[in-house]
């Protein structure tokens, strides 16, 4: 067997929309010995993927199921509707659910927003992913609303998108299995929250004990200042000696004037 089967490596899965890039050139700057690969998964499939150990960890999109992951929620993005750009809904700069209650608003398949009821008019069917549902906007057939890093992933010159500003959001979080919070995990845990190498929680086991090393430095310092202190003590009765015949001199002097010529 070789070692290569048993060598270190971190899988990390993520959402359409999300961008990891940062954080794993963080990684790669840390931890140059241990290979992170990433995994795109349907938002719908991130939770699945992690419970079943398919990835170390996940950037996923709230909610998920607490009882079986730990979750650190990350940020909230803004809600927005995708229309074409000589659409009506261009003229403003933000709209609001009821702006929307004539048009025509795609549901798709992997929607991630958990609608009580869709806003706008049902289309003719539910497209199966947002990728598709961005190409019938296009053709004018309805309009589409979409986290922004989804609006922005599926860009297209001839689409725009407007602010929806009573639209629920979607949120996303950094998530893994609770029961497999490894060191790994911990690292990339302390990576995302923007720790320094120095102050990750997977490194902090060795400060203490190198806390102990530096104060036995500065002890031994005290102990070797304290060791010189005699010495300083011994040269002060010189000092004084010297003082005396510096003194001596003085009192000779005075013991002995000179004559007047």
């Amino acid at each position: 067997m070789t070692g290569s089967e048993d060598a270190p490596s971190f899988r990390l899965a993520y959402v359409p929309g999300v961008t990891p890039a940062k954080w794993v050139k963080t990684w790669n700057e840390r931890l140059p010995d241990i290979p992170l690969t990433l995994v795109q998964v349907p938002a719908a499939q991130a939770p699945e993927m992690l419970r079943a150990g398919e990835a170390d960890a996940g950037l996923v999109r709230l909610p998920v199921d607490r009882t079986v992951l730990s979750a650190i929620p990350l940020y909230t993005e803004t809600t927005v509707v995708v229309v074409p750009k000589d659409h009506v809904i261009t003229a403003a700069d933000e709209v609001s659910l009821a702006d929307l209650a004539d048009e025509v608003l795609f549901h798709p398949l992997d929607d991630v927003f958990d609608w009580d009821a869709p806003p706008g008019e049902p289309a003719f069917e539910r497209p199966a992913t947002t990728a598709d549902a961005v190409e019938l906007v296009a053709a004018n057939v309805g309009l589409l609303v979409v986290p922004q890093s989804l609006a922005r992933l599926h860009h297209r010159r001839d689409l725009t998108y407007r602010p929806v500003v009573d639209a629920p959001q979607s949120s996303v979080a950094l998530s893994w299995p609770e029961e497999a919070t490894t060191d790994l995990v911990e690292e990339f845990i302390g990576i995302v929250r923007g720790r320094t190498v120095n102050s990750t929680r997977g490194r902090t086991a060795a400060k203490p004990a190198e806390a102990e090393g530096k104060r036995s430095e500065q002890g031994g310092g005290r102990r070797t200042a304290g060791a010189k202190a005699p010495a300083k003590s011994s040269g002060k009765p010189a000092a004084r000696t010297a003082r005396g015949r510096s003194g001596g001199g003085r009192a000779t002097g005075r013991g002995k004037p000179r004559r007047r010529s």
